[in-house]
């Protein structure tokens, strides 16, 4: 349970004291190791009534680097960090909301506000909790934008005709995380039943079962950097016609590239080849693998199995030469490994019931080479693949 910022916190924070003194903390090491010569700094600083305060903000502001553009300067609660749409994604949402008047339900701290901010037409953000509201205005004086914030209840919309953008809060009863549509806060019925009428985007977790929320038009599965992030959820006048799934992959590097279920699907299920490629996660999750193997020329090893096989990868992604193949055996697999005095070993599977660091431990590795087994499923076979992961 992290510190229960309130509002005197948040004006101390953002005041010129407050930032000096974050400055200044900003540099120790944070970690439990080091936790009370840093709550000693921090009492040194600001006094035993701040320093609470002062801490949790360092903390909360190193574990968001990386991921929120101005998180070295912007301020949160140990949940809204948590749930913080990152940067790169909260601004490709963004992107299709552009020139449109958007209110931001939930609006937290304001991670998506911000994003929406720089490029709607007019923004509102909204929530219930006044201390966040707080920390949005500051976080957006921060990043350069001035969207208009009130406090209100997300089920009760104070603007008219804009789009709605909410984020549920995932965390029901007791704190437990929940991926239940009606035990997310607001509850997702309610949201839609709310919003009734209106343009609706809704931010999901990624494991979100499609069929139990019909109203969404389209399901958009975002990854960023190798991760699977979030699903989109788009109600029908936001949708791309004729689309009811789409795959965006994104990069931190400002990279990224879309796949839907209109484009084609026509691949072979063919004999191994060269290659083995493991679509990007939002593919699969969106079941888009079909159409991911007939963009880029590859078969399937299964139908029912997501691994991908051909004789040269897409471009940008790590794929698997295949050095050998076969029934897959414990002890055949330990013979070829030490044939290849393989010391080091990436194990990954699918559609086989295999711990890989139960595996990895049983297998006795030794030798300075390194490799990737494969272990999946052909038919009714199982099969490794010892292959050398390379970077395209």
């Amino acid at each position: 349970m992290g510190y229960t910022f309130t509002l005197d916190d948040v004006r101390f924070l953002a005041c010129e004291r407050g930032r000096a003194a974050l400055a200044a903390l900003a540099d120790r090491p944070l970690t439990a190791a080091t936790r009370l010569a840093d709550v000693a700094a921090a009492r040194s600083l600001v006094g035993a009534e701040r320093a609470s305060a002062l801490l949790e903000t360092a903390v909360l502001r190193r574990r968001a680097a990386g991921r929120l553009r101005w998180a070295d300067e912007w301020l949160f609660t140990e949940d809204a960090a948590q749930q913080a749409t990152a940067t790169v994604v909260a601004e490709h949402r963004a992107r299709r909301l552009a020139d449109r008047d958007v209110h931001d339900l939930t609006c937290s701290v304001g991670a998506d506000l911000v994003a929406v901010a720089g490029s709607a037409r007019r923004c509102l953000g909204s929530d219930l909790d006044p201390v966040r509201l707080a920390m949005a205005a500051h976080n957006a004086a921060v990043a350069g934008v001035a969207p208009l914030l009130v406090r209100a209840d997300a089920l009760r919309p104070v603007s008219r005709n804009a789009v709605l953008f909410a984020d549920p809060a995932r965390r029901g009863a007791g704190g437990r995380r929940t991926w239940r549509p009606e035990e997310l806060v607001p509850p997702l019925p309610e949201l839609a039943a709310a919003a009734r009428g209106r343009d609706l985007v809704v931010k999901a977790a990624p494991g979100l079962d499609p069929d139990l929320v019909p109203w969404a038009r389209e399901v958009e599965l975002v990854s960023l950097d190798g991760g699977v992030r979030e699903a989109t959820l788009w109600t029908e006048g936001l949708a791309t016609p004729g689309v009811r799934r789409r795959a965006s992959v994104l990069g931190s590097d400002g990279s990224g590239w879309e796949l839907t279920d209109a484009d084609p699907d026509e691949c072979p299920v063919r004999e191994p080849g060269e290659w083995l490629v493991d679509p990007d996660g939002a593919v699969v999750r969106a079941g888009l693998v079909r159409h991911y193997a007939a963009r880029h020329g590859l078969g399937q090893l299964d139908p029912r199995i997501a691994y991908l096989t051909g004789d040269r990868p897409p471009p940008g992604v790590r794929a698997f030469r295949v050095l050998e193949h076969g029934r897959y055996g414990e002890r055949t697999l330990r013979a070829r490994l030490r044939e290849r005095e393989v010391g080091r070993l990436e194990v990954l599977t699918r559609g086989v019931a295999v711990d890989p660091d139960a595996l990895r431990k049983r297998l006795r590795l030794r030798g300075p080479a390194e490799a990737t087994v494969v272990l999946t499923r052909i038919g009714d076979t199982p099969t490794a693949f010892l292959c050398e992961a390379v970077r395209t």
